[in-house]
């Protein structure tokens, strides 16, 4: 492998942590763009087409920030990263998303909502140039073999955001965290918004002395590919990215398009109601946070046996924080107790997983395939905890694919992490195309999408492995290292 193994003989926690911290903002603003949808709509008079173009404007955001990035780097004929370094690349997206939060306040002022979603668009942008940094990073600050337990990590901070972040955003514009009311001044969103972009400039400044890397420590531009007489010009020439590409594009398509028609499910084919839909919604997204706090135990410096106690004590507390947002919310929390059942089989599956990126990802999406299925079989309350439990076995894949994509690209690691960022788009496609479906049959079998892109995620699982192993990357001694 490219990545020296010496760099860090444990997790440097003092470079980790204010790393997560732009994880945090990732979930936080992702989350808080369904509190402005309806704001918008209705103090614009939109339609509801026209308010998701608040989704579309950050999504593509992602896409088209990774395209300039590719541009530069081909315009410079150097990856922008490895020319400006870790840090510094950190420190532009922060303040690109600043400057994105900054147009919230003459946007508020003239009315507009073209200026709103162009704000939403560069705030984006921005997070797509951290995106690119912050994932490779989050494997570099600490020993290779435990990278996707990192990003795991990472992600369940990411959760956190995405849990408390729409509580925080409702409550600045409407004054309480449970009111009903949304006939929200559009004057009262750029405060919160405001205030964001604050805090972007104020965690730049923080990681401007932080002792996060000024530069690329292991991955430069004369390092050689990682199997010996191979010197290959594209992170492209490299399979496990390119099917690791498809495999971050339908595993975001799944994640987002299972919670995107749950409520339409739970409203047309069991007769809930939108106000009593939400607590599902947040089940759902707690889910991951419940996964991520559980893979995110291999990645601590501890003993073995402190391990196998976290990894039941991790999952419980993130459901605890479930149920402690909506308990904040005065929903009912009678009907999720049983969930806690179901969090145990995520467990025994994380067990079963040994830390091994390829078997969890294997492993996990087979789980999400009998979910999904479950669900479409069923009706009622099974149906919709089988549903809810796709967040549990989404909760790693993210870690398992980026780390096994970018494995051996050596000094085309950051362009490798570029093509991934783009793949995100894949959320409002598989959407979309889900949508589709349930027109054309029903809401309830539109779900096979889903268990389609889960086959694709088993299929990259086997199929990774053996391109790893050609070229000299033993996952198996991964196992190993991680079991210890």
């Amino acid at each position: 492998m490219s990545t020296n193994s010496n760099y860090s003989k444990q997790t440097n926690w003092g470079q980790f942590v204010p790393l997560v911290t732009v994880f945090f903002f990732w979930g936080f603003v992702a989350a808080s763009n369904d509190i402005l949808i309806p704001v918008f709509k209705k103090a614009f008079n939109l339609t509801q087409g026209q308010s998701q173009l608040v989704s579309v404007a950050f999504y593509v955001a992602y896409t088209i920030g990774s395209l300039i990035y590719m541009f530069i780097s081909k315009a410079i004929k150097q990856d922008v990263v490895n020319k400006i370094g870790y840090k510094n690349g950190l420190i532009v997206g922060l303040l690109i998303s600043a400057s994105g939060t900054l147009l919230f306040y003459p946007a508020a002022n003239m009315g507009s909502f073209p200026l709103m979603i162009t704000g939403l668009f560069i705030l984006g942008l921005g997070f797509s140039l951290q995106q690119i940094v912050a994932n490779p990073l989050a494997i570099e600050v600490g020993p290779t073999e435990t990278g996707s337990q990192r990003l795991t990590m990472a992600g369940g901070i990411n959760n956190l955001g995405t849990t408390i972040g729409p509580l925080i955003v409702a409550f600045a514009i409407f004054g309480s965290a449970t009111a009903s009311n949304t006939e929200a001044s559009i004057e009262s969103v750029k405060i919160p918004y405001m205030v964001l972009g604050g805090a972007f400039i104020l965690v730049a400044i923080l990681l401007k002395f932080s002792s996060l890397p000024q530069i690329t420590p292991t991955i430069t531009e004369d390092t050689d590919d990682v199997v010996a007489g191979e010197h290959r010009d594209s992170a492209l020439k490299y399979p496990q990215l390119v099917l690791g590409m498809i495999a971050i594009f339908v595993y975001v398509g799944v994640e987002v398009s299972t919670a995107s028609n749950l409520p339409a499910y739970m409203e047309n084919s069991l007769g809930f109601s939108t106000k009593d839909i939400a607590p599902y919604v947040s089940l759902y997204w707690a889910s991951l946070m419940i996964g991520r706090w559980t893979g995110a135990v291999e990645a601590f410096d501890i003993t073995a046996g402190s391990k196998k106690i976290l990894r039941f004590i991790a999952p419980y507390l993130a459901f605890g924080v479930f149920l402690l947002v909506n308990a904040i919310a005065r929903h009912d929390l009678s009907h999720f107790y049983i969930y806690g059942v179901i969090i145990l089989v995520m467990i025994v599956c994380d067990i079963l997983s040994k830390g091994n990126p390829a078997r969890m990802l294997l492993i996990f999406s087979s789980m999400g395939i009998l979910s999904l299925i479950i669900g479409m079989m069923t009706t009622g309350m099974t149906s919709v905890y089988a549903f809810t439990s796709v967040g549990l076995f989404c909760s790693t894949l993210w870690p398992c694919i980026f780390a096994l994509a970018i494995n051996g690209l050596g000094k085309h690691t950051n362009q490798g992490s570029g093509f991934l960022i783009m793949m995100i788009m894949g959320g409002g496609i598989v959407s979309w195309l889900q949508g589709m479906l349930a027109d054309y049959t029903n809401i309830h079998f539109s779900y096979i999408v889903g268990v389609i892109c889960f086959a694709y995620l088993v299929f990259y699982a086997l199929r990774v492995t053996k391109i790893l192993k050609n070229q000299g990357i033993s996952l198996d001694q991964i196992q190993k290292e991680n079991a210890h």
